[in-house]
């Protein structure tokens, strides 16, 4: 699809033309769902009742694991925060989903736990984070954007002043760079709904990949911002004209010319794969273990 003038044609496909336009209210992760593949967004988003997802993903369970123990080791009291507790954190909200069985489960939670570990050890204890798991948003005259942050950081600046800082934990095998960091819309949004919310600048950014220790940083220029708020706000446009064509009732064909598949190797980790004939015939189903980092020791 082009996303140029894309704002535009939103309002025309609505009828609003010369009108104000309707606030599209949506999270990162519905944005990302559309650039992705509209059937999956529309299945996800507006299908009612939604089609079943597949099996859950043990990766997910990880990941979920992870956070979740990072989440509660900063909410206890600081003189509890200690290294053994954040893996006794890991044990106790372990999510035992996915794995192909009790032992496969068991090694990855010994791998979480050492993790987490060597994470916070990283960490001082007493360098209170602004928020945790904490829910931003902050809205335009087209779109209302929210999302939670994993940790919202303020730090020394190089001015003498302080600056607030956007965390972001990843704990998948895929080796994440700078760019990532940079090119992150969702990261973007974050940045810019914790300016809105703690009424201060944020343009820092940080991905912390967890397996190998590395913080990957960026440092967004206003412009920068805009720029991301402003493909944001293209992407939404498309969403809410393909939102509005769905709620007016379309047939089989139709559906499938506003929200078209986009098969590909991914489609193997898509929830609605059995749903899919397009994604189907582009590649294997992955198993919900598939997903999980070697363990190495």
């Amino acid at each position: 699809m082009n996303r140029t003038g894309s704002s535009a044609g939103a309002g025309e496909q609505l009828g609003l033309e010369g009108m104000p336009q309707r606030l599209y209210t949506c999270t990162p992760t519905r944005l990302s769902t559309w650039l992705d593949c509209p059937r999956k967004y529309r299945m996800s988003y507006l299908d009612r009742p939604s089609p079943p997802k597949g099996p859950p993903w043990a990766h997910n369970s990880f990941g979920a694991s992870v956070h979740t123990a990072l989440a509660a080791w900063w909410r206890l009291p600081l003189a509890q925060r200690s290294v053994a507790a954040a893996g006794d954190l890991v044990e106790r909200g372990w999510i035992d989903l996915g794995f192909t069985d009790s032992a496969q489960s068991e090694l990855h939670r010994g791998r979480a736990r050492r993790m987490v570990q060597e994470y916070v050890q990283r960490l001082d204890p007493a360098s209170e984070p602004l928020g945790v798991e904490r829910t931003v948003a902050t809205r335009t005259e087209r779109i209302a954007v929210s999302g939670r942050i994993d940790r919202l950081d303020e730090r020394a600046a190089a001015d003498g002043g302080t600056e607030l800082v956007v965390v972001d934990y990843k704990t998948g095998r895929h080796l994440l760079t700078v760019d990532d960091a940079r090119a992150s819309l969702p990261l973007a949004l974050y940045a810019l709904a914790a300016q809105r919310v703690m009424r201060r600048s944020c343009h820092k950014v940080e991905l912390h990949h967890l397996p190998t220790g590395a913080v990957l940083a960026w440092e967004h220029t206003a412009e920068a911002l805009a720029r991301q708020l402003g493909r944001a706000q293209d992407i939404a446009a498309e969403c809410a004209a393909a939102d509005e064509q769905y709620r007016s009732g379309l047939g089989q064909a139709d559906i499938d010319r506003v929200f078209p598949p986009r098969p590909g190797s991914m489609c193997g980790w898509c929830d609605y794969l059995r749903h899919c004939p397009d994604g189907a015939a582009a590649t294997e189903p992955r198993k919900p273990w598939d997903g999980l980092a070697s363990v190495t020791g």
